[in-house]
């Protein structure tokens, strides 16, 4: 028999019982699209959070003050006034940890900025120089302070594209102007670059820059930070970084041993691994949901297969009778159970690929199509068909000619 002419038995026979071959497809349909589905979107986000970690700055390592607390959707939050991370502490993690490049002591607060008759909540990040080079972020209008101004401890600022765009209208048009805090004002001397929400979940388009001194003298009045950005060489170790921080932390601190630590250290891969943990969390119970489903459908198939075979027994005896041979049998039945569970895993795969690229999209994620993910889904749901259709097969091969004609 020719594929084509199988193809129309296949088609013919499946029509006679098209509901219940829909609702067979539709369990294989849900299995491969509850794969796929699941582990592209695994990938898309683990691909995001690499992403993301670029924003944070080449190679990044923090040693702040307080304790961290990593949430499942990656924001960091820290433990709000601990006030014992000096400059010095900053200063000797800085000489004292290897691989260190450069580091940055910072001050991180929210405050009220007021411009143009507009008063708005921002993040204001106080550090020096360096912070642009540390954390990858540079001007797009203007310029960043610099170390004549960390000196003088100048009234000047620096304004994220997003905060510039609501006190100004448009962020080239804040450049020269000022704002206030409290009563104080400060000129703006540049505005940074678009940047977007890093992996900390901090929106870096809403921050306001301006130099470590001035805000420890004149805003604030305070000898405490919050912590120390350090860029590391690629080829340094985390984990000897981290003993070797929390080391010279330990000691200038006066920590006892079994004492905890008053500091924390947090590079972007802590926050990476633990995204990593909630996506194998939720690709584990995609797992669990596609095999479900596809059980579901390959007892679809088994039933309705059993069904095609009890119905057909005149047209099986009469292919026997004048010469059909037993494997040609099997192949005609494993063929509409392969080509059933096909339709259905490739309609998951097709459904998988529409919906992953309309929703990278909308949600400005990164479009990521694994063609090998795809193609094993395909076939495994053919294989399933095969499997689902064997005992069928075997039932139509083995029907008895005799006993057909007589009945």
């Amino acid at each position: 028999m020719t594929p084509a002419l199988n193809l129309r038995i296949a088609i013919s026979s499946l029509a006679a019982h098209k509901w219940r071959a829909i609702l067979a497809m539709v369990g294989v349909f849900l299995g491969a699209l509850a794969f796929t589905g699941v582990q592209h979107v695994s990938e898309i986000m683990v691909r995001q959070a690499e992403m993301e970690t670029e924003k944070l700055g080449p190679n990044l390592y923090a040693v702040m003050a307080g304790s961290i607390r990593f949430r499942r959707s990656g924001a960091v939050s820290t433990t709000s006034n601990v006030r014992n991370f000096t400059l010095g502490d900053a200063q000797a993690v800085i000489d004292g940890v290897p691989s260190v490049l450069e580091g940055t002591p910072f001050v991180s607060t929210t405050m009220q900025v007021r411009a143009e008759g507009r008063a708005l909540a921002a993040k204001l990040m106080a550090s020096l120089p360096n912070y642009q080079s540390i954390r990858s972020y540079y001007p797009d209008h203007g310029r960043f302070f610099d170390e004549a101004e960390v000196s003088n401890h100048a009234k000047v600022c620096v304004l994220g594209q997003s905060l510039a765009s609501r006190l100004f209208g448009k962020p080239e048009d804040a450049v020269g102007r000022s704002v206030y805090l409290f009563r104080a004002s400060f000129r703006v001397v540049g505005v940074m670059e678009a940047k977007g929400r890093d992996l900390s979940g901090e929106d870096q388009d809403e921050y306001l820059l301006m130099p470590l001194t001035t805000y420890m003298r004149r805003v604030s009045n305070q000898p405490w930070v919050n912590g120390v950005y350090l860029r590391l060489s690629k080829e340094a170790g985390l984990d000897a970084v981290g003993a070797s921080a929390t080391a010279i932390m330990r000691a200038r601190h006066a920590i006892d041993p079994g004492q905890d630590d008053d500091f924390s250290t947090m590079s972007p891969k802590d926050t990476i691994q633990l995204q990593r943990q909630a996506l194998d969390l939720m690709t584990t119970l995609g797992a669990i949901t596609s095999s479900i489903s596809f059980a579901v459908g390959g007892m679809g198939i088994l039933s309705i297969m059993i069904l095609v075979v009890r119905s057909r027994r005149v047209e099986i005896g009469i292919r026997r009778a004048v010469g059909g041979r037993r494997r040609d049998i099997v192949r005609q039945f494993l063929f509409e159970s392969g080509l059933m569970a096909a339709v259905g895993g490739a309609l998951g795969v097709a459904s998988t690929l529409g919906l992953v690229t309309v929703g990278s999209a909308l949600a400005d994620l990164p479009l990521i199509i694994d063609p090998a993910n795809l193609g094993l889904t395909l076939l495994g749901s053919c294989f399933l068909g095969v499997l689902a259709g064997a005992y069928p097969a075997w039932q139509a091969a083995n029907i008895e000619i005799l006993d057909v004609l007589k009945s």
